[in-house]
């Protein structure tokens, strides 16, 4: 309507601004609020008639120094217009969903565009939009909580909750490189629970994973360091890496998860020399001035534990690498 009067844009262009779903603000040259739409209205619980001819800053004293104002000042003295980072300025208008969330205070999560306004016949103006991001904000919160959930189901043991074989793949490959930078030894426990399958044949699968549970609550109370990684290696098979810890110190760690898991005293009437559930523990221990690899450890632990079965069970062996 090009010959429209002056008057009946004006109000033409308010209308559309209350009518959109976002909060518009504008503020002329002396950063007096000129604007100030329903939705801004609704969100701030401040009505429009309060404000207009307002400073800004009185209205909104928080803001005061911070982002939103240093935009501001870019839009009116430098004609430049800034998007606020969300990350950063998640919430900084005092805006909430409904009463409930106010006596909470809850905002409203907001993106914020800041943008000069060529005026005919004035001096430039100053736009603000802001929109409720929340529902976005909160599937992307949703998105990265799935996201951390699936990564400790993809390394974590369905059955007893602890490392699984591949959290043990990337943690000694880890422990191994750290290993040989800072020149401290490396040691791993390879640990098997004596005559399992005759347990669980004896017994059946959920007194099984019962026992599983039971001797892995026992193993893992012993490891007291937050480097200590134990993980399920096989069926019945375990394996626990012990960073910067010598063969003495993991024979002694060896000993008692031996005795912890003998005290919990679990009847095993298929086994071949106790009453009760055991374990037995091969040890070895790298050292870092040779040059010998992850698998040369596992290997030597593998053979440490066949020594200690053959032996007669429910003992510790310690194997050179």
């Amino acid at each position: 309507m090009p010959n429209s009067p002056p008057e009946h844009r004006l109000r033409l262009l308010q209308s559309v601004l209350s009518s959109i779903s976002m909060g518009a603000i504008v503020l002329d040259p002396a950063r007096h609020i000129v604007l100030w739409n329903s939705w801004m209205q609704q969100y701030s619980g401040i009505a429009t008639e309060q404000v207009l001819g307002q400073p800004f800053l009185d209205v909104c004293p928080e803001l005061q120094g911070g982002r939103v104002e240093m935009s501001i000042t870019q839009a009116l003295n430098n004609n430049f217009p800034s998007l606020l980072s969300q990350t950063l300025n998640k919430a900084p208008f005092a805006l909430y969903a409904d009463a409930m969330a106010r006596e909470r205070q809850e905002r409203i999560q907001q993106a914020i565009e800041v943008s000069p306004i060529a005026v005919a016949g004035a001096e430039r103006h100053c736009l603000i939009q802001i929109s409720d991001v929340s529902i976005a904000v909160g599937r992307e919160k949703l998105l990265r909580e799935q996201a951390l959930v699936l990564r400790s189901q993809t390394f974590a043991d369905g059955l007893t909750g602890i490392a699984n074989r591949r959290h043990f793949d990337v943690a000694i490959d880890r422990e191994h490189r750290r290993a040989r930078r800072s020149g401290q030894p490396l040691s791993l426990l390879m640990i098997d629970i004596d005559h399992f399958k005759p347990y669980n044949d004896h017994y059946g699968h959920q007194k099984g994973d019962q026992c599983l549970i039971r001797v892995t609550a026992a193993m893992s109370a012993i490891l007291k360091r937050p480097c200590d990684l134990m993980a399920r290696y096989g069926g019945e098979e375990f394996g626990i890496i012990l960073p910067d810890t010598d063969l003495p110190q993991a024979q002694r760690v060896a000993e008692a998860i031996r005795a912890a898991v003998q005290a919990l005293e679990i009847p095993h009437g298929r086994h071949s020399n106790s009453q009760h559930v055991t374990v037995s523990i091969g040890i070895a221990t790298l050292d870092v001035d040779t040059q010998h690899d992850i698998e040369m450890l596992i290997g030597a632990a593998d053979r440490a534990l066949y020594q200690a079965k053959h032996q007669g069970r429910n003992r510790s062996v310690s194997c050179s690498t």
